[in-house]
């Protein structure tokens, strides 16, 4: 045998060798989860015809807030977002859903409408998404919001008439995907319930501008 047909050979058994291991480290496999943001008032209230309408235009949120993953606080303080357990939804938008659902379902207002609605408004919601986390050191799951609700003046302005930080809280029921989602839920449930009661004050005393 030649030393080039050698060499070949001991290149063509190193390569063989080679094939069967990986260098790799074996992870086994991981399913992406998406969990629905859906929350519904337990109740549906029929509002008078002669109730506000209310604009809702869109939530914003704190830096940070419009991922998906489910937000979890460590130990530490510092908070991790699990890139395999998510929301089907970016929580801005799945919440500012969710409160809308839920005042037409409080019969504080004749209508709900959206920004670009052709129908004049009332009563006018800002609102920003501040926290939606899970808190495994106090064993807590937190959502938080901050509302400004302005009436329709003259001119066609709007005056801040009601401005409020919200929160509400559950217990964690565990810190797995499907416990720290439903705690969440629970806990968003809360503030929007929260948020319709600082709402039916103001809500109360004004009656459509036009019927």
């Amino acid at each position: 045998m030649t030393r080039r047909m050698h060499r070949r050979t001991l290149l063509g058994t190193a390569a063989a060798s080679l094939a069967g291991c990986s260098v790799l480290p074996e992870r086994p496999y991981q399913e992406r989860r998406e969990w629905p943001l859906e929350v519904r008032r337990p109740t549906v209230a029929m509002a008078s015809p002669a109730a506000p309408v209310l604009l809702l235009r869109a939530l914003r949120a704190a830096p940070g807030l419009d991922t998906r993953g489910l937000r979890a606080r460590q130990a530490d303080g510092a908070e991790r977002i699990d890139n395999w357990e998510e929301w089907a939804v970016p929580p801005p938008q799945g919440i500012e859903e969710c409160l809308r659902e839920w005042l037409e379902a409080s019969g504080l207002f004749s209508a709900v409408v959206m920004p670009g609605s052709q129908v004049s408004a009332d009563l006018v919601l800002e609102g920003e998404l501040v926290a939606f986390v899970g808190d495994h050191a106090a064993g807590m799951a937190r959502a938080s919001l901050s509302i400004v609700l302005l009436r329709a003046a003259d001119g066609g302005r709007f005056t801040p008439v009601v401005q409020r930080s919200l929160s509400g809280e559950a217990r964690l029921t565990g810190i797995d995907g499907p416990a720290l989602a439903a705690s969440l839920l629970t806990a968003l449930a809360v503030v929007l319930a929260a948020t319709e009661a600082a709402l039916r004050p103001m809500s109360a005393g004004i009656r459509r501008l036009a019927i």
